[in-house]
């Protein structure tokens, strides 16, 4: 089989901290529906871990692409710049949450991004600390694993990690932590680790991606965001995982009413090809010098356009209703389920960003075991499925925005039958 062949070949050339899920290589992929080299047809619920919001191969982002790559694949946007770079950070800027003027830099990879957030905060406010939460993930960098709060695979062997990053408990109610207990947690580190005066940035996701799915409340994001203001720290919201339109806004931050002072983006922006933004208040993006920011691939002329398509699709396809709707269809199939297994201890849907959480239903300790057993059964089972969660036991349903109803349907039916199989 071509699948084993592959693997075997990858095994030999391939270092073996960069995984492979499922031994499975694509040779086409059509919206929801992907296809390995050994004809194998499977439903696709991760979308590239929600990079391919607007399905694989979506006709007008490939004609798109295209085109450009027939005028030019690469010139340098800092050096020789094009229309379409501008184009979009008018379109980001107008989009990004907030009334205040903005601005934009692109670069290449999501880990890139916070780290010229981070950048721009030092720059700006003249500090070095940053607070970033447990659970978190910001990336595979230096600066950013040491934001990210997830030992393994993440962090462990890597260290050391910059100074000045300090880790408070991310509010979760399914584990008892309260917004409460967030922020006095916070005001903790003021009171014993460093003073809010040196803080430059607090980051944070609105929903947090690898720790499990768990969305900021409200009242937590708004009152960190007037501890930021009562101190001078800028609040920096890391959107790569939530941002166009998987939670059902275009971005997660629009859920819990406030304006951060910079925005990171990436994965889902331009339909799989590599391009990730800071959008941030014109007056903080500006705070570092001319040269300081950017990369020689930063804002790829490919990346651009198709991010600008991207964005037609969003509004033209309505694909932030759509991704309320699957969140909703898949909500009322798993809580039916959920009466049938104990051990599903707890579902979540913030529009198509959907996690279920196994736990033991008499001592409340997490599932590895079944979490692994439902990955490794769906290969076999025609579907693409991923984990997360700092205990290793979610199980996270990331499907493109685009899915049609009757193929959402078919993998839920695969994805119950592997549940009733492993955790009954």
């Amino acid at each position: 089989m071509k699948n084993q062949q592959l693997h075997e070949r990858r095994s030999k050339v391939i270092a073996q901290g960069m995984g492979a899920l499922y031994p499975l290589y694509v040779e086409k992929a059509e919206n929801a529906h992907v296809w390995d080299v050994d004809g194998n047809k499977y439903i696709d619920f991760a979308a590239g871990i929600a990079v391919t919001n607007t399905g694989h191969s979506h006709p007008r982002i490939t004609e798109a692409v295209k085109a450009q790559i027939e005028n030019f694949s690469h010139t340098c946007a800092m050096v020789t710049p094009y229309e379409s770079f501008v184009e979009l950070a008018e379109k980001l800027t107008e989009l990004a949450p907030g009334d205040t003027e903005k601005k934009a830099i692109f670069l290449t990879t999501g880990a890139e991004a916070v780290e010229n957030a981070v950048k721009v905060a030092r720059a700006h406010t003249g500090r070095s600390g940053v607070i970033a939460f447990k659970g978190g993930f910001h990336g595979r960098t230096n600066m950013t694993m040491g934001l990210t709060g997830k030992v393994a695979p993440y962090k462990a062997g890597f260290g050391p990690f910059p100074n000045e990053i300090f880790h408070a408990p991310y509010p979760n109610a399914f584990h008892g932590i309260s917004t409460q207990d967030s922020l006095q947690a916070l005001e903790d580190l003021f009171a014993c680790d460093i003073e809010p005066s040196r803080v430059a940035a607090i980051i944070f996701e609105p929903v947090q991606g690898e720790g499990g799915f768990y969305q900021a409340p409200k009242d937590f994001a708004e009152a960190v965001r007037a501890l930021c203001d009562k101190h001078g720290i800028l609040l920096i919201a890391d959107e790569i995982q939530t941002g166009f339109a998987r939670t059902g806004k275009m971005f997660a931050t629009e859920h819990i009413g406030i304006e951060p002072d910079m925005m990171t983006m990436a994965k889902g922006i331009a339909g799989g090809f590599p391009i990730s933004a800071v959008v941030g208040k014109a007056h903080v993006m500006d705070s570092a010098l001319p040269g300081g920011l950017g990369g020689t691939y930063a804002g790829s002329p490919l990346g651009c356009i198709a991010g600008l398509e991207v964005l037609k699709i969003i509004e033209e396809e309505q694909l932030c209703a759509k991704a309320q709707g699957i969140g909703e269809v898949v909500n009322a199939r798993m809580t039916a389920l959920q009466k049938q297994v104990p051990a599903i201890g707890e579902i979540r849907t913030i529009g198509a960003m959907m996690a279920i959480e196994f736990t033991d239903p008499q001592t409340q300790q997490p599932l590895q075991d079944v979490t692994k057993a439902v990955i490794a059964k769906a290969q076999e089972n025609g579907l693409i499925l991923l984990s997360c969660g700092v205990k290793a036991n979610v199980i996270r349903l990331l499907p493109p925005l685009t899915i049609e109803s009757e193929v959402l349907a078919e993998g839920l039916d695969k994805l119950e039958a592997i549940i009733l199989d492993v955790a009954k």
